[in-house]
């Protein structure tokens, strides 16, 4: 496995490939890697000849009070655990490499989509996504890319930027990996304090309780308020408890797949989950 740090230096990695028609698989990661990064490495090796892995955090997908400077950075474990499972080659840039020293002048804002849920909670955040995995696009030149369901909202935001810019590549999503206990794998978890990382799986099971309500028959606007109730009594302080359509659009009532979406803090600890709910004609 090999890492490469400059743009250059991936593209002669990259060169070899590209000549002999391989296809190329892309994993975009800010490290601090765990089971669900892992995971999409897994299923990049399947469909794929050569694997990408991208290790950078991003800093303007960071709003001003959250936590670039604190994210973990662990590359030399990260670089482990990838070789692990198949990984060909690191792309882990520095900032300067990403952005160069001049101001930025050009913005990727994809509307609609972004306007509520994570994107109301932290707005800029889905540009800074969408500059930086298409800028990464660019770099990599995939046949496939790989993202977790987990951040369902900013797959979907990837897959319309791929779509409108008719970037050449197709994005996967794979499924949630989850600790034992149903708790959706995140490099954030590692921030929780026992007593948090003890009560931090009634996301999971909250989900899975509105899915049975609704499958069952209770209206989708009381499923939402006793979301909120039963996460608020486990100790969480609920950013928002909502329901969409798959392609993200706001639905009333329970007559068409769906998915169910919380972000809640625990501690300081914001944490996201999803589920995607099937919808059957009685």
């Amino acid at each position: 496995m090999k890492t490469e740090t400059t743009i250059q230096g991936l593209a002669a990695s990259l060169n070899p490939a590209r000549a002999a028609r391989k296809i190329i698989g892309f994993v975009p990661t800010m490290g601090n890697l765990h089971e669900g990064h892992l995971n999409l490495v897994r299923e990049a090796r399947k469909l794929c000849d050569i694997v990408v892995v991208s290790i950078f955090v991003n800093p303007i997908q960071f709003g001003p009070n959250e936590d670039f400077d604190n994210y973990p950075r662990t590359l030399e474990q990260d670089q482990r655990l990838l070789a692990d499972v198949g990984c060909d080659i690191v792309f882990a840039p520095t900032v300067e490499q990403m952005y160069g020293s001049k101001p930025r002048l050009t913005n990727i804002s994809v509307s609609d989509i972004t306007n509520d849920l994570c994107g109301l909670q932290r707005p800029g955040h889905f540009d800074g996504v969408a500059v930086v995995v298409t800028k990464l696009f660019n770099i990599v030149q995939p046949n496939y890319a790989f993202f977790g369901q987990k951040d369902y909202q900013q797959l979907a935001v990837i897959r319309q930027f791929v779509r409108d810019l008719n970037i050449p590549l197709e994005v996967i999503g794979v499924p949630i990996t989850r600790a034992e206990d149903g708790l959706a794998l995140s490099s954030r978890n590692g921030y929780l304090s026992a007593e948090n990382r003890a009560a931090a799986p009634a996301i999971y099971k909250t989900l899975k309780a509105a899915e049975q309500a609704l499958l069952s028959g209770d209206a989708l606007p009381k499923v939402l308020e006793d979301m909120k109730s039963a996460l608020t009594g486990a100790g969480f302080v609920v950013d928002y408890v909502e329901a969409r359509t798959t392609e993200l659009q706001k639905i009333e009532q329970f007559n068409e797949d769906l998915v169910l979406f919380v972000a809640a803090k625990l501690g300081a600890t914001r944490l996201i989950d999803n589920l995607q709910v099937k919808y059957t004609a009685s």
